[in-house]
């Protein structure tokens, strides 16, 4: 059983987005979906559906991205007097 990062994809409602990717990071996606939807036991969803996750993953795991963000000042912090 491979270890991957991700989990089952949730059924979520799509929200359309253009993209272009190049071709050989669209056949990993795809590689990655198939192995994924075996191991979770699904049908192969479009390996378009594995960007969000994919990147919701990848920030809330990115030590330098955190520690950035809790850096920076909020939104409406230079706004409030």
């Amino acid at each position: 059983m491979a270890k991957l990062k991700l989990g089952p994809i949730v059924d979520d409602k799509p929200v359309k987005v253009t993209l272009e990717l190049p071709a050989s990071l669209h056949r990993d996606l795809a590689a990655y979906a198939d192995i994924l939807a075996r191991e979770a036991g699904q049908a192969v969803c479009d390996p378009v559906r594995l960007i969000v996750p994919m990147l919701e993953r990848f920030m809330a795991t990115d030590r330098g991205f955190a520690k950035a963000r809790r850096g920076a000042p909020s939104p409406g912090a230079a706004i409030a007097k």
